[in-house]
C-alpha cells in the first residue's frame, strides 16, 4: 500500500493551497460537488454522484451518525473581559459529580483563573472555572449544559472559513442521517455532507449496505501537527462506538467477498481501532476512547475502500490518506485537484480512495 522508505517528517506533508480553493460555504445542492476518483495511480475528474457506478451490490459503505453541537458561546469573565468558549466534551456525571462539567477551549486575552465565572450568552448561561486539563479547561455550568447549548450555542464551524456561523450551517454543517441522540461532536464528519436522503436510496436499490459507526470529532481534528517527526506527536482522543451490529455487517461483507467503504478519516479511525481489538480474528463490538494516529507505513485491517475531503495541510488526516493511498498518489492526487480547480476542506469536494489491496481483517 505504501512503498517501503516513508517519510516520518511532518514538512513531508505540506502543500501550497490557493486561498480561492478554500470552500467557505456549500454548494446549493449536497451531492452536487465533485469527486476525484483515484486508482492504480490515476486521476478521474467525476461527479459525487457518479459514486453510484463506484459502488457495488454487496459493498458496505459504513457512516458516522455522530451530530455536532452547537459548541460556540461567546461571552464575558467577571472583570469584563471578552471570552469564548468551545465545549469539546461533555464530562459525564458520576456520584460525586453533576454532568453539568465539561472539557473546554478557552479563548480570552488572559486565560482566567481557577474560580472565576463567565457570563455566556448575554447572561443565559453561567459557568465556573474549575482548573485545567492539559490545553482544555475544565468548567462547571449551572446546570446541565447540551440543551442550553442547542438553544444558545453557535455552530462550530472550522477557523479557515473567516467567518461567523450562521442559519444555513446549522443544516448544512449537519449530515442528513445524525443520530439527534448522539449530539457530542464538535466537528463534522465531512466526507458524509455531501450525501443527501435521495442517493443515499439509490444505493440502498443498488444493493449496496449501509450501516453505521460513532465517533465524536473533537478540535483536534483541525490541529496541525507540531512536532518534527510524526512519532512523537500526541494524538487527541475521541469517543468512538463501533456497534455489535455494524461489526457483524462487516464480518459478513468480508466473508462475502464485499468491499468495506470507509466514509471519512472518523469511520476509518473507528474500524482501525476495533480491528486492534478483534476476538479470534473477527470484529467485534468496541467502545471507548481512540487515541490511533494512522500514518505510513500503516497496514489497514479493515477499511477497503476510503470516501474523504481534501485535508489541511500538516494535518494528521493527511496524514492517514497518505498511509491508506501512497504518500505518492496523495501528492500527485492533491496536485491534480489544485490544478483543476476543485474545493477544499468541510465544504469542499471529495476524493474516492480505491484499495490497493484486500484487508481481510484477519492478519
Amino acid at each position: 500500500m505504501t512503498s517501503t522508505a516513508q517519510p516520518l517528517l511532518t514538512s513531508d506533508y505540506d502543500y501550497h493551497l490557493p486561498e480561492n480553493l478554500i470552500a467557505r460555504r456549500p454548494l446549493d445542492k449536497r451531492s452536487s460537488s465533485r469527486l476525484l476518483y483515484v486508482a492504480d495511480g490515476e486521476c478521474q475528474d467525476l461527479q459525487f454522484t457518479d459514486l453510484l457506478d463506484l459502488l457495488h451490490a454487496g459493498d458496505l459503505l459504513v457512516l458516522n451518525d455522530t451530530k455536532v453541537m452547537k459548541a460556540r458561546l461567546h461571552g464575558q469573565k467577571a472583570t469584563g473581559g471578552a471570552v469564548e468558549v468551545l465545549v469539546e466534551r461533555i464530562l459525564p456525571s458520576t456520584a460525586d459529580t453533576p454532568a453539568n462539567r465539561a472539557l473546554c477551549h478557552v479563548r480570552s486575552s488572559r486565560s482566567p483563573k481557577a474560580g472565576q465565572m463567565l457570563s455566556l450568552a448575554d447572561g443565559q448561561i453561567t459557568a465556573e472555572v474549575l482548573g485545567r486539563q492539559d490545553n482544555l479547561f475544565i468548567l462547571s455550568f449551572a446546570k446541565p449544559i447540551l440543551a442550553d447549548l442547542d438553544k444558545y450555542g453557535q455552530m462550530p464551524i472550522p477557523p479557515y472559513f473567516e467567518r461567523d456561523a450562521d442559519s444555513m450551517d446549522d443544516e448544512r454543517y449537519q449530515t442528513v442521517f445524525h443520530n439527534p441522540t448522539k449530539s457530542a461532536s464538535v466537528a463534522a464528519p465531512t466526507a458524509s455532507l455531501h450525501f443527501d436522503q435521495s442517493l443515499l436510496d439509490k444505493l440502498r436499490d443498488k444493493g449496496v449496505k449501509i450501516a453505521f459507526v460513532t465517533l465524536h470529532v473533537g478540535a483536534g481534528t483541525f490541529a496541525p501537527v507540531k512536532t518534527d517527526n510524526l512519532s512523537e506527536h500526541i494524538m487527541h482522543a475521541e469517543y468512538a462506538h463501533l456497534p455489535a451490529g455494524t461489526a457483524a455487517a462487516i464480518n459478513q461483507t468480508k466473508a462475502a467477498g464485499g468491499r468495506v467503504i470507509a466514509v471519512g478519516t472518523t469511520v476509518t479511525r473507528t474500524l482501525e481501532t476495533a480491528h486492534l481489538h478483534r476476538i479470534d480474528g473477527q470484529l467485534s463490538e468496541f467502545a471507548g476512547d481512540t487515541q490511533i494516529f494512522i500514518y505510513p507505513p500503516y497496514e489497514f485491517g479493515v477499511v477497503d475502500c476510503l470516501l474523504t475531503n481534501f485535508h489541511l495541510p500538516k494535518s494528521t488526516l493527511l496524514m492517514l490518506v497518505s498511509a491508506f493511498a501512497g504518500v505518492d498518489t496523495i501528492k500527485d492526487a492533491y496536485a491534480h485537484a489544485i490544478a483543476q480547480q476543485y474545493r477544499f476542506f468541510s465544504y469542499g469536494d471529495a476524493m474516492f480512495l480505491k484499495c490497493q489491496k484486500k484487508c481481510l481483517i484477519v492478519n
